[in-house]
């Protein structure tokens, strides 16, 4: 790549250092409100949504995105459930606020990309984002097997004991749906011809989703009985607000498999560094999991430097809506 692009390399692996930020920020939220994951990810999700709308109100732009948005819904032109890929961000928020403290963000990360690269080798597979259907390339299969293999060797030096082995199904679980909405995220984007807007659908889909999930457990386990005084687990919403926008601005001068390999980088080396040099709960960085990450960014290189056809992903649709006049004068 040419000097030019230095810049927004270092720029793309730090708002992957942000994600796992998130997760920090999110589990001690958690932790500070008794241990109650619901309310961490409805707090840090709404914030966002909070946030946005504000934004929304201001900038004339994006508000006109959000409205070309819902006319394709109603035309038919885009499908209902393709406005609803912030549920998978619902999914990655309330699996931080439920497992982080438990798992550690390094485990925990290695669990999240684990099912991220499943779940993008079954929807590239399945054509759920504007690309269209992609037949994964070989190598793609093996960086996919050998991110499950990171997991397990992760785990090595925990089998036995009060390890909470159902506990990382859940980011398993919440990788794959973050795939899902990255594949229909893309349609939105495209309908609403702002980044802006996609973002803020996102997080109201994210925003209800979780309200909802918060609202029975809270009516079957009661609201948390204190809020945390530091000011800083409040900033989960601002850090999700700000590696979103730097995906979506350095994804014009790298690509989207660079992004891709940056960020994740970013993700687990980040993850790492927090469990080492800020240890948080009962969390034990082991050998086992420095060799597992390291693994992890092996697998992640092997499966994004693919080749063109199996980097083809979601967000690269070369049937973008095209802006009439008016919304070209516009912007």
């Amino acid at each position: 790549m040419p000097a030019a692009a230095a810049p927004w390399l270092l720029l793309a692996v730090f708002s992957g250092t942000l994600i796992s930020l998130q997760a920090r920020i999110t589990g001690e939220l958690a932790a500070g409100l008794g241990g109650d994951g619901f309310a961490a990810a409805v707090i840090s999700f709404g914030s966002g949504f909070v946030l946005l709308t504000l934004g929304l109100l201001v900038l004339r732009g994006p508000r006109r995105g959000a409205g070309r948005v819902l006319a394709d819904v109603r035309g038919g032109r885009l499908k209902w459930w393709q406005v609803l890929g912030g549920f998978g961000g619902a999914a990655f928020l309330l699996a931080q606020g439920l497992t982080v403290g438990a798992l550690g963000v390094a485990l925990f990360t290695v669990a999240i990309v684990a099912g991220q690269v499943s779940g993008g080798l079954l929807f590239d597979r399945m054509g759920l984002g504007p690309a269209g259907p992609q037949r994964p390339s070989r190598r793609r299969v093996v960086g996919a097997a050998l991110v499950l293999v990171a997991v397990g060797l992760s785990m090595a030096d925990k089998l036995g004991g009060g390890f909470p082995y159902a506990m990382l199904l859940l980011p398993l679980v919440a990788g794959v749906c973050v795939s899902w909405q990255q594949a229909v995220n893309g349609h939105v984007k495209n309908a609403a011809g702002s980044a802006y807007a996609g973002t803020f659908f996102n997080f109201v889909a994210g925003t209800a989703a979780l309200t909802v999930i918060f609202l029975v457990h809270a009516a079957a386990k009661g609201l948390p009985d204190r809020l945390p005084t530091e000011p800083y687990v409040y900033l989960g919403g601002l850090v999700g607000i700000s590696f979103i926008t730097i995906a979506v601005a350095a994804v014009q001068k790298l690509g989207v498999l660079v992004l891709g390999l940056c960020t994740i980088t970013g993700q687990l080396v980040g993850s790492l560094a927090l469990d080492l040099l800020l240890p948080h709960g009962d969390t034990e960085v082991t050998a086992a999991t420095v060799a597992g990450v390291a693994l992890a960014l092996a697998a992640v290189a092997v499966a994004a430097l693919a080749g063109p056809r199996a980097g083809r992903v979601v967000a690269s649709s070369g049937t973008t809506r095209q802006p009439t006049a008016p919304e070209r004068a516009e912007r």
